[in-house]
């Protein structure tokens, strides 16, 4: 009999290791999924849309957790949910170099989204039965601490594994040093005429012309509007970028639109009234610009791709890249001329110089070695938790009177807590409580590995995965610790609004960091350390005003629709923040960001709150 065997097993040997294997899933599907696509070149309006729709199974988890506790128990449901998010990352490894992979990896990514939501109602129900009232108690910090320890693997040391394998799997970078020159001679390239043979050794990246000089005179707009659309149907038509020829090259307002036939009007107005502001046309004309443009020395393997990101390293901003800053290569366009577009300052009259760079790497390859050794770890995590979780005597499936008496008792449960006096407002306050927050935490990640020329940071995947995942989340656990331990020496009440300011001021840092630029990586680590560290420690008092509401006989089903409307909270906003920083630029969303805070602090000022509530008793 099952109940004879493993009853009493210890904590240790599976407390951590469950709480591990709960919180990477999550990580995957809400952090790791927006950072794989971005390295893959979906834009932020997919990408934050279709991964916000991924918090919905946590969003409706309270509707079906009645489901795992009247079917079967709760360790069938851990072990079967583990094999299952297995299956999801193995289907997400073997999709990722098809050529529909944002569709079938999404795919996956909702089996992996319903079987983490799955696993987390079982877990916790699990960890109340299978310990005692003291052992629960003992073991709180140590789940708590195994669960961060897996966002720290998830987002920090996955993504620098994933840097990794791409720069192991690219090829050598590439340096370009670009100058500015009064004297220098006018570029001449048919495009056509360019063929290129194969080169001896190993593969490589290789630019031309190996020392490009622009002449510091101006020219015509008309002129380098010709230019960018020759040069973005040109890399559209060899497969090296996705390009979709416009309508029209001016707007209405007079400023170059790239994709105006797919802007609304609601869109353009958004667009030309809010977005990073265009410089007015200069009658002396506008910077010269120049081409540069790359081919691999020799053929890659057939199912091979080789991704090569272009972007400045240092030297003067007057020198910028305003076209062609990605280009997919493989056995197909290997030998034709990827092209990007220079561009001098108009104020810029000297000879001067900046240095770019050309990074390249395999990374469909990367990301699924990566996923790999992910699907790997749960298959073990599946035989290991199989033969290691206790059977607890009180892992039963719930007793079912009546189908009546089971769907009563499941209607009560939500009727009794919308009925709660003031729930307008305290579902309002669930709501907005993260509404900047719900849209920053989208584009963080991509922010920081876009391009200064489109106005990010220009990170690598393995330097994100040290900022955001690593040093981030360090400064968010000690946030989140410092923000329980004032709690319980002074009460909720006394630090909600202190707890308010710290989730959302600290946002302001990537205000700076947008209109920067800065180079210094220290400077970065330390701005995304600080925001981090101000939501651990705000973040204390929306799990407290969670649990103070869910008080009562209901308490655990309570808390979970609470949960429900934390998720619905991220899920609504962070749908739409993609779309929104594509059309108005990375600095005036962070701007909006900011903006977006202001309901959270008019809100707060109506919540019922006890004064006395988090304050620890003296018995305690």
């Amino acid at each position: 009999m099952k109940e004879n065997k493993g009853t009493k097993r210890n904590p240790w040997a599976w407390v951590p290791t469950l709480y591990y294997a709960e919180g990477i899933p999550y990580i995957i599907v809400m952090t790791v999924s927006v950072i794989m696509y971005k390295r893959m070149g979906i834009s932020n309006t997919d990408i934050a849309l279709y991964t916000s729709w991924l918090y919905l199974p946590w969003v409706i988890k309270p509707l079906w957790s009645p489901i795992v506790d009247i079917l079967k128990t709760k360790r069938f449901w851990i072990i079967s949910m583990e094999l299952l998010i297995g299956a999801g990352l193995a289907g997400v490894a073997l999709t990722i170099p098809v050529s529909n992979f944002f569709q079938y990896t999404l795919m996956f990514f909702w089996l992996l989204a319903f079987s983490s939501a799955t696993h987390d109602i079982a877990a916790d129900g699990f960890y109340m039965i299978g310990l005692s009232e003291n052992q629960q108690a003992y073991f709180v910090g140590i789940r708590s601490t195994f669960y961060r320890l897996a966002m720290i693997t998830g987002q920090g040391l996955l993504i620098i594994l994933a840097g990794y394998f791409e720069s192991t799997t690219g090829l050598p970078t590439v340096d370009i040093t670009v100058y500015s020159s009064p004297d220098a001679v006018e570029q001449s390239i048919n495009i056509d005429s360019l063929s290129f043979a194969p080169l001896e050794g190993e593969l490589r990246i290789i630019t031309k012309p190996t020392k490009l000089e622009i002449n510091t005179a101006n020219t015509s707009q008309p002129e380098v509007d010709s230019i960018l659309n020759m040069v973005k149907e040109w890399n559209g038509a060899n497969g090296f970028t996705e390009y979709t020829k416009p309508k029209t090259i001016i707007n209405s307002a007079g400023v170059r639109e790239s994709n105006a036939k797919q802007l609304s009007s609601f869109e353009l107005f958004i667009k030309n009234t809010f977005g990073v502001e265009q410089k007015i046309k200069s009658t002396s004309g506008v910077g010269n610009v120049a081409l540069l443009y790359f081919h691999l020395s020799g053929k890659p393997a057939d199912d091979e791709e080789i991704v090569i990101n272009f972007g400045s390293s240092s030297g003067d901003k007057s020198i910028a890249l305003i076209e062609g800053t990605r280009f997919t290569f493989n056995s197909s366009n290997w030998n034709k001329p990827a092209l990007s577009v220079i561009q001098l300052d108009t104020k810029l009259k000297r000879a001067s110089s900046a240095l770019f760079e050309a990074r390249a790497g395999n990374i469909k390859l990367s990301w699924v070695i990566t996923i790999s050794i992910l699907t790997g770890l749960f298959f073990l995590f599946f035989v290991y938790h199989k033969f290691i979780l206790p059977y607890s005597p009180q892992d039963k499936p719930a007793i079912v009177t009546s189908d009546k008496s089971v769907m009563k008792e499941f209607i009560d449960t939500f009727v009794i807590f919308f009925k709660r006096k003031h729930i307008g407002v305290i579902l309002g306050f669930l709501l907005i409580y993260r509404l900047g927050e719900s849209q920053l935490v989208k584009l963080a990640s991509p922010f920081l590995l876009d391009a200064k020329e489109v106005g990010g940071l220009g990170l690598t995947t393995g330097e994100v995965g040290l900022v955001y995942g690593t040093v981030g989340i360090l400064a968010l656990t000690i946030g989140g610790l410092l923000g329980g331990f004032v709690a319980s020496r002074s009460g909720l009440k006394y630090w909600l609004w202190w707890m308010l300011i710290a989730i959302n001021l600290p946002n302001t840092v990537y205000i700076y960091l947008s209109y920067a630029l800065p180079e210094s990586f220290f400077l970065i680590n330390l701005c995304v350390a600080v925001e981090q560290f101000g939501y651990g420690f705000g973040f204390t008092a929306y799990m407290l005003y969670m649990i103070y509401i869910s008080q009562g006989d209901h308490k655990t089903a309570h808390f979970a629709i609470t949960t429900a409307f934390m998720a619905l909270g991220m899920m609504i906003p962070g749908m739409i923040s993609g779309w929104l920083q594509e059309l108005i630029g990375y600095q005036h969303f962070f701007v909006w960001v900011i903006i977006a805070t202001i309901p959270a602090f008019i809100i707060t000022r109506y919540i019922p709150l006890d004064a006395d509530f988090g304050l620890k008793k003296e018995n305690e």
